[in-house]
């Protein structure tokens, strides 16, 4: 849509909602006031700042169908928006003036993306994706942090802890890296492969996610299924990995705990359903393992969701994470 027609499309937007609600944006985003985000502002030392304030509270809107012609199903505003988007809800929208000037994102998005708290993300192929891959694209959009909107939804008594612990020194340093990763990580996300997916599942997912273990075998499709240095690794852990095993895409084990974790990177097929889970829990009873787990690894959740819509077999129990959005870390789970 051109700039003049999204100008004018927020303007009937604010007109209609002025006649049907009486108000143009409600109180609360997520149950969150604008007064909300500017306490939490104020302890960063970036209260005085309305554009952001006010710009936090339009990356809280879930209530407002996302603006991008061709977002993912279902999308609101929060779940990405440009800098043209934000300027357009906070300059018309919310204050029924004009659309903020863009040049001044400087002071209206990098405060908080300096801190981790606003992430860089791409629309791509229908998702959103981590960082900005593609320079001077369109579809380059925002959004706050899963762990800052914890903190700005957290009750009064608990939510200056929780921004204590969010703005240490050392929390920003590590939410900036895992963005510089996963950003980095997108780039391969165009037109990479299963290859690809395997080495960003381990890089970001376990690195993240799975604290303490360490990669004990790799199955890439290249060469030989079980080298001489796989076995080596593998008999270090206790592990007698044969051909006539599932093949794990990764392999991982916690010397501490004595437990493994299987990764599958998922392109084609080849989730972790209930035969595989089978398997491979028999592969640890076999070799006297503690127990074991699961993931199921996709590059995207519009993949994830063409897999599961048609077959539905990732085993409940099991865990899932997206490439493109990779700070979930998500739990099957079945109330039959």
């Amino acid at each position: 849509m051109a700039k003049g027609g999204l100008n004018v499309k927020i303007m009937e937007l604010r007109a209609a909602r002025l006649k049907e609600l009486g108000a143009a944006v409600p109180d609360t985003f997520q149950g969150v006031s604008k007064v909300k985000i500017r306490k939490v502002l104020t302890q960063l030392h970036l209260g005085s700042n309305v554009d952001l304030v006010d710009g936090v509270f339009a990356l809280m809107d879930n209530e407002t169908p996302s603006w991008f012609a061709k977002a993912p199903e279902g999308a609101t505003f929060s779940d990405g928006a440009t800098t043209a988007h934000l300027a357009c809800h906070i300059g018309i929208l919310q204050r029924n003036e004009f659309k903020l000037d863009r040049e001044g994102r400087d002071y209206w998005i990098k405060p908080l993306r300096d801190l981790g708290g606003i992430e860089a993300i791409l629309l791509h192929e229908g998702e959103f994706i981590s960082g900005h891959p593609v320079a001077k694209s369109p579809n380059s959009a925002y959004r706050l942090s899963e762990d800052l909107k914890a903190v700005l939804r957290a009750p009064d008594d608990q939510w200056e802890a929780l921004l204590s612990k969010w703005s240490a020194e050392d929390a920003v340093r590590a939410r900036r890296e895992f963005q510089a990763l996963a950003a980095e990580a997108a780039k391969l996300l165009v037109g990479t492969g299963h290859s690809a997916l395997i080495q960003a599942s381990i890089d970001q997912y376990a690195a993240r996610f799975l604290k303490g273990y360490e990669v004990v075998y790799v199955d890439d499709g290249d060469g030989d299924r079980i080298t001489d240095e796989d076995r080596a690794k593998l008999a270090k852990a206790g592990i007698e990995l044969t051909l006539a095993d599932a093949m794990p895409d990764v392999l991982l084990w916690n010397r501490q705990t004595d437990r493994l974790w299987v990764i599958e990177a998922v392109t084609s097929d080849g989730e972790v359903d209930l035969h595989k889970v089978a398997q491979l829990s028999a592969l640890a009873k076999r070799c006297g393992k503690v127990g074991i787990d699961f993931t199921t690894t996709y590059q995207t959740w519009k993949e994830a969701a063409a897999r599961q819509g048609k077959h539905g077999n990732v085993a409940v129990g099991t865990f899932i994470w997206i490439q493109g959005d990779p700070a979930k870390h998500l739990l099957v789970q079945s109330f039959n």
